[in-house]
């Protein structure tokens, strides 16, 4: 090869110097001497074949290293004198590469381009110089130095491999640098970007030439480039813990070059028998979207438990004071609300394409910790079973005198005793004024629900979503957890505050006053009158999204209560015939105090609640025969006749006329010698418990 070239550039000088400029002596010419070698023999250590390679190897890295602009020669006399007019003459962009090939192949014996065109323009035929093939220099010397296509094939991929690496190694170098400039890029990302540069150079530029080597020159190219870029992609992955921004752009880089790469490959390979399936199976994915749902499902997991934290932490704190807002609801639930949304609007922020696929989980965390907040609100408030007393047993009257105050007292401190069951806190966060509080922070909680899924749609129709029609559908499903604990919550908090207002906080005008003694000198109206005070505070504290359903509870709590002053007050009370009167006008009373001259609830409501009271009242006014027979009556019809002792009917879990219990309550309260009789012949009640 070096004898080659040295005959062709002292052929190259004894042109110029006989063309140039005829010299009137001729110039002795010195043998050029080979230069010595740094090396030692390499003929002793390495086979012929070995030593043709190597030396193709050094010859097509050498090739490979240029640029893909040839080099111009501009001589140093013309620089100054022709520099306007250098890069619009095309006699001077004759390049230094193309001039050594054409002499190479002069060398070799082939006939150069410049050649057959000469041929064409002074007459010759054109069918020749067309019929041949154009042929490279790296070709021609493959060719010349006997190196089969497989060992050119990895000769080049190996060097593409070092081409790869030494861009790795160029953006290592200005990684220091990139992280202190603002709003850079980072150094994966800007790899990703050069190695996709990369391949589409090799694709347009040097694959073509490859083909006559390999069939898929392309294909094999962009597998070695997606295979270098992979494994510093994997260091990276190693390293990340958590969502940044560095580490969404890397990944997001990592997965355009990857789909670039792949379609370079298919399109290249389209005419392969396997369609490129081959060079496809050499390219194991990257997953960068599976990494990055991976890192998001990570950020979400954190918020929601900080949040769950966040919200035991200040419920264990919260008083439910009245006056901490205008709302009139907890602090922690307008905190819990404002978080949920600032958490929304960063999860829209992320730069990542899954926004629809990874929201439910998102919204199902955020249905988890309001479904706990929601269950901590109304946990420890009661029921109604809470406040109601239980009834006490079956009693008959003692005629001719009222009730000895024995009786009262032993009634009194049972009833007591109940009643502490449900309120053994010894901290005012159960108060009527909290549980509003309570029971506004659901009401809340539940709007905002409402408001979340319209600003969620909002974000999604931003960010441009096309699925959002699918996740609108199925919204509702969303925060099924949390709603339904909503509802749930709002109808125990509404019969809370109504039964503890009712047995609880007037158990001493209602249960231990209402008709104690005599039915005409402990009426209706202290009971009235201090109903009337919650009622302002329940219009001036609850939401009035809830607050006709608190009343209409409390009046449903009022009518239970007096219901159960008639029917199981004790043996403290004792109701005439007469005393009907006085009980339906007390009634009628309590009605109009709800309905409050048409400015209260509606009196088709107060009437549908009222039914089984109104159904009740007209037993008291019945003679106590009729009563007897009557409930002898429903015995018979109930239980048959089998027995001759007529058997003890259970108590109802609600009062009707048509039913032997409260008939049988009727009579226990009647005070009268015939229904006394009844009752100690048929179930030998006593006097007193």
């Amino acid at each position: 090869m070096s004898s080659i070239f040295r005959d062709m550039a002292l052929g190259s000088s004894k042109r110029h110097s006989q063309y140039q400029s005829p010299m009137p002596q001729q110039q002795p010419v010195y043998p050029v001497e080979g230069l010595p070698s740094p090396f030692d023999d390499p003929g002793s250590n390495l086979s012929d074949s070995e030593l043709r390679e190597t030396a193709y190897e050094i010859l097509v890295a050498a090739c490979r290293s240029t640029g893909t602009r040839p080099l111009t020669y501009i001589p140093q006399s013309e620089k100054t004198e022709r520099a306007p007019a250098i890069s619009h003459s095309a006699s001077l962009q004759r390049s230094l590469t193309s001039s050594t090939a054409s002499r190479v192949k002069k060398a070799l014996g082939l006939k150069t381009s410049s050649a057959s065109k000469r041929r064409v323009g002074g007459g010759d035929s054109v069918s020749q110089g067309r019929g041949k093939k154009a042929v490279t220099v790296g070709e021609l010397m493959r060719v010349q130095m006997r190196v089969s296509e497989q060992t050119d094939s990895r000769i080049r991929r190996a060097l593409l491999r070092i081409a790869a690496g030494q861009k790795v190694e160029k953006v290592n170098s200005s990684k220091h640098r990139s992280k202190n400039q603002k709003g850079s890029l980072p150094a994966l990302s800007i790899l990703a970007q050069d190695t996709s540069k990369l391949a589409l150079n090799e694709k347009e530029i040097f694959s073509p030439i490859m083909k006559r080597w390999h069939p898929f020159a392309a294909g094999v190219a962009v597998a070695t480039l997606h295979s270098c870029y992979g494994n510093e992609l994997k260091q990276f992955i190693t390293g990340v813990s958590e969502l940044t921004p560095d580490a969404i752009e890397v990944l997001r880089a990592a997965d355009k070059l990857e789909k670039d790469l792949v379609q370079i490959a298919v399109e290249d390979a389209v005419d392969s028998e396997d369609g490129g399936k081959s060079i496809i199976r050499e390219m194991p994915p990257y997953e960068a979207e599976a990494v990055i749902a991976n890192l998001v499902k990570s950020w979400i997991e954190t918020r929601v438990d900080r949040l769950k934290e966040w919200t035991d932490r200040n419920l264990q704190q919260e008083v439910w004071n009245p006056q901490a807002n205008k709302e009139r609801c907890a602090p922690s639930a307008v905190e819990v609300l404002r978080i949920i949304d600032e958490t929304l609007e960063a999860y829209f922020l992320l730069p990542i394409p899954m926004h629809p696929v990874l929201l439910p989980e998102l919204m199902a965390g955020f249905d988890r910790c309001l479904q706990h907040y929601i269950l901590k609100a109304k946990s420890g408030c009661g029921t109604r079973s809470t406040y109601v007393p239980s009834m006490p047993a079956l009693t008959r009257c003692s005629t001719g005198s009222k009730f000895h105050g024995v009786f009262k007292k032993k009634e009194k401190s049972q009833i007591t005793q109940k009643r502490q069951v449900g309120t053994s806190n010894g901290d005012n966060t159960f108060g009527i004024p909290q549980l509003c509080v309570r029971l506004n922070t659901l009401q809340q909680i539940r709007t905002e629900l409402g408001v979340l899924e319209k600003r969620i749609l909002a974000d999604l129709e931003n960010a441009e979503c096309t699925l959002i029609y699918d996740i609108a559908n199925g919204m509702g499903k969303r925060f099924d957890l949390s709603a339904t604990a909503c509802v749930e919550g709002i109808q125990q908090l509404c019969e809370a505050i109504a039964y503890k207002i009712i047995f609880h906080n007037l158990n001493h005008v209602l249960w231990d006053g209402l008709y104690v003694g005599e039915v005409y000198s402990c009426r209706i109206e202290p009971f009235l009158e201090e109903v009337e005070q919650y009622l302002e505070i329940i219009s001036s504290t609850v939401h009035d999204r809830v607050r006709t359903r608190v009343i209409t509870d409390i009046m449903k709590a009022s009518f239970d209560g007096f219901l159960l002053v008639l029917l199981a007050g004790g043996p403290s009370r004792a109701f005439t015939q007469k005393d009907s009167e006085i009980i339906k006008e007390d009634f009628k009373l309590l009605t109009d105090l709800f309905w409050s001259n048409g400015d209260g609830l509606p009196a088709d409501l107060i009437d549908k609640v009222s039914t089984t009271v109104k159904n009740i009242l007209p037993l008291l006014g019945t003679d106590t025969e009729s009563l007897i027979e009557q409930f002898k009556h429903l015995i018979l019809r109930s239980f048959g006749s089998a027995n001759s002792k007529l058997p003890l009917p259970p108590t109802s879990a609600q009062w009707d006329p048509t039913e032997p219990n409260t008939i049988l309550r009727v009579l226990c309260y009647r005070n009268d010698e015939m229904a006394a009789k009844f009752l100690k012949k048929t179930y030998n009640l006593p006097k007193k418990l």
